[in-house]
């Protein structure tokens, strides 16, 4: 790998680690003589009343015929952006430009769209319908340039295909108020976990999750996610959870289940943690059979997002947390990290994701990060990321662990600590690679020994369950080696 393949990689990184910062909480789009005095004002008094930072133009007689640069830049740091579709919306080329940079900063930004449907119907929004289609035709024969009309009818259709709320003439418009405004308080309130300092290949992995979710659906899902410790199934799921957490009625992120199950009533807190955090208030149960009682009844009718972290279900974990999916409304997503394949299969998870190990250029884009933080590594520099990239074996948090070791060192000590690993292994990168073998039976670490004294050329005498382990797996010498990092997904 060259030494401007290796700087490439570490601009990329440095943007996708950048986070957005919103000067305001919701933009509202409106068309002004349709809603201006009655719903798009409630709904802006009740935002604001909710605390909520939401920015209305309120000089619209000023208008002309293009966007003011402060309305776009009202756009661009707005982190929401409500577009009401009333029956003359389209009839304002001010209010379709708008659309369109809406969605413009929705692909660039990574903001969230929300439309409001006015008493109209959608279909007319998407199809371009009755009165949308007239104005539409006037826009076209006023303009004559067809690519702005297309453009406009293009941005109408994908934003009906955004999830949103849709007010008749017969539904009370006081309590379809409180609900948007609901929805968008939780959104704005969502807590984001923190990711990773440097998220090297965590985007291709989460959306490859997101696939499986398919949240859009109205169904309940359990994804398992699986791999060996440090690996980055937690970081990939803290990233989930950034993204679409806030679609739900509650959610809730539970971390080191494994470790804290062991605890004296470890169950007991987790149970509570969770009931506490998607109902959005305090919730006490006193033990582990009434907290999945109350499991149950106050979350069947929800549609939550539920991500368990780092589970073996030695202590039955899954069963007291989150026995069945039917425990949880339509639309629920359960998410479960583990590195041992049984808690899944053991639990009915058909729906599972197989974390792979970061390739050559992701690694060392990642290790090159945390050894440089940034600065441009010399050539010099360039083969001894690679030894280290073999030693870490591609596990982001090994290469994390070592990189940061590096960081600082002449090429001389990088050399010098580099051939002490191959004698003595770094400690940290042991205890991450330990925790999957703790997590074995005693007879599955009696045939893991084995093993890996049948590696390291020492004389065993094989039994019999480790020559049939041997059958089955060995086929490859890719193979040989993962067993070495992920024995507990094997055997």
């Amino acid at each position: 790998m060259t030494s401007s393949m290796a700087s490439r990689g570490v601009s990329s990184s440095s943007s996708s680690s950048s986070t957005h910062r919103w000067m305001y909480d919701v933009f509202l789009s409106f068309r002004g003589e349709d809603t201006r005095h009655n719903f798009t004002a409630h709904l802006y008094h009740a935002l604001h009343m909710k605390g909520i930072n939401t920015f209305i133009d309120d000089d619209e007689v000023k208008r002309g015929e293009e966007i003011s640069p402060a309305l776009l830049k009202a756009i661009e740091e707005s982190k929401i952006s409500i577009v009401v579709f009333s029956q003359t919306y389209v009839s304002s080329t001010w209010c379709l430009d708008e659309l369109t940079k809406i969605l413009e900063c929705k692909e660039t930004n990574g903001q969230m769209v929300l439309p409001v449907f006015y008493k109209v119907d959608p279909s007319d929004v998407r199809y371009q319908k009755k009165s949308f289609e007239k104005a539409l035709a006037k826009h076209q024969e006023r303009f004559k340039d067809d690519i702005k009309v297309q453009r406009w009818k293009a941005a109408l259709t994908q934003v009906v295909n955004l999830s949103g709320w849709h007010l008749d003439n017969y539904e009370n418009e006081a309590k379809f108020i409180d609900n948007i405004v609901q929805n968008v308080s939780r959104i704005v309130n969502h807590t984001y976990l923190h990711v990773a300092k440097y998220p090297i290949g965590i985007e291709s992995r989460v959306q490859q999750i997101n696939s499986l979710l398919s949240i859009e659906m109205n169904d309940r899902r359990i994804v398992g996610i699986l791999g060996a410790g440090g690996i980055g199934k937690t970081t990939i799921a803290k990233a989930i959870n950034n993204l679409i957490a806030s679609r739900f009625e509650g959610s809730c992120f539970l971390a080191n289940v494994r470790e804290t199950s062991k605890q004296y009533l470890g169950l007991v807190q987790l149970q509570n943690t969770l009931l506490s955090k998607i109902l959005g208030h305090t919730v006490k149960v006193d033990n582990v059979d009434e907290g999945i009682i109350m499991i149950k009844k106050r979350l069947y009718s929800k549609r939550i997002l539920l991500i368990l972290d780092d589970v073996d279900d030695k202590l039955v974990q899954l069963d007291k947390l989150a026995g069945e999916v039917d425990w949880f409304g339509l639309g629920s997503r359960i998410i479960i990290t583990t590195r041992d394949r049984k808690v899944l299969t053991n639990h009915g998870v058909d729906l599972i994701y197989k974390v792979k190990e970061l390739d050559s250029k992701e690694a060392l884009e990642l290790i090159g990060w945390n050894a440089f933080k940034g600065d441009k590594p010399t050539d010099d520099f360039l083969e001894l990321m690679e030894h280290a990239i073999r030693y870490a074996g591609c596990l982001p948090l090994a290469l994390e662990v070592l990189g940061s070791d590096l960081h600082g060192k002449d090429i001389h000590q990088w050399k010098s600590a580099l051939d002490k690993y191959k004698r003595i292994p770094h400690t940290n990168i042991q205890e991450i690679l330990r925790i999957s073998y703790d997590g074995l039976h005693e007879n599955e670490k009696n045939i893991f020994l084995d093993i890996a004294c049948f590696f390291k050329g020492w004389q065993v005498k094989p039994t019999r369950s480790l020559l049939l382990m041997m059958h089955r797996l060995f086929s490859t010498q890719e193979q040989r080696a993962k067993l070495v990092l992920q024995p507990n997904y094997y055997l």
